[in-house]
Formats: C-alpha cells, sequence, structure tokens
C-alpha cells in the first residue's frame, strides 16, 4: 500500500490520510468544501462548495498519478438530496468526458456543515 498525502490538497480533519493505492487502485478519503490554504471551510452554497470539493480531489488524483478519465468510481453524500441538480451542473461542467459509476445518498449531516462530501475509487 502507498499512501497518499497531496500537498494540494487540504490537511486531513481526523487521523486519515488523503488516500491509499493499493495494487493499481487510490481509494481517496471523502472530501469536503475546505480551502487548502487556510484549512478553513468554504461554506456558501452547493455550487461553489462542489466546486471546491471537485479541486481537492483533482489534487489527490493528481498527487497519485492519476486524474478523472481514470476514476471508476464516485460516491457522492448529499445533506438535501434538493441540492441534486445543482450538484450535478457543477460535477458536469467540471469532470468533462469523464464519467465515472456514482453513487448518492442523502445523509443527516457532516463536518462543518457541509452540503457534500466526495470519495472516489481511480486507477492508478
Amino acid at each position: 500500500m502507498r499512501p497518499i498525502d497531496a500537498p494540494n490538497a487540504p490537511k486531513a480533519l481526523g487521523p486519515y490520510r488523503h488516500g491509499n493505492v493499493v495494487g493499481n487502485l487510490l481509494f481517496t478519503s471523502g472530501q469536503i468544501a475546505l480551502v487548502p490554504e487556510t484549512g478553513e471551510f468554504l461554506g456558501g452554497g452547493i455550487e461553489a462548495q462542489t466546486e471546491q470539493v471537485i479541486k481537492n480531489l483533482t489534487a489527490i488524483l493528481r498527487a497519485a498519478g492519476t486524474d478523472w478519465p481514470r476514476v471508476a468510481q464516485a460516491t457522492l453524500y448529499l445533506t438535501d438530496l434538493a441540492d441534486y441538480a445543482a450538484c450535478n451542473k457543477v460535477y458536469e461542467r467540471m469532470l468533462g468526458a469523464a464519467k465515472p459509476s456514482r453513487s448518492v445518498s442523502q445523509v443527516t449531516a457532516l463536518p462543518k456543515g457541509a452540503k457534500v462530501e466526495i470519495d472516489l475509487v481511480a486507477e492508478v
């Protein structure tokens, strides 16, 4: 197993890494809208949070030597499924042609009051 600590992603909020590569697969920890430079929670609406989460995940993917076209599975956690359409717009715009398998679940709460958290499995 190869641990991934991405220098351009926000520091973890707890005792975990940004991700781990096992064989040829990267498993990321869930990311919320933390700003890497400050560690502060971005807040704002679902669009701004989704964009920041995807930027954070992009930094982790790149630190592991991969990128969005090689993401096999994404799991999205939303605190309100009413945000589904707005989240999808940002997700599709930022991922472009990459269309990994995906699951979306509504959860009661996320750290820091986040509206969205995403984790990934990608090929490296």
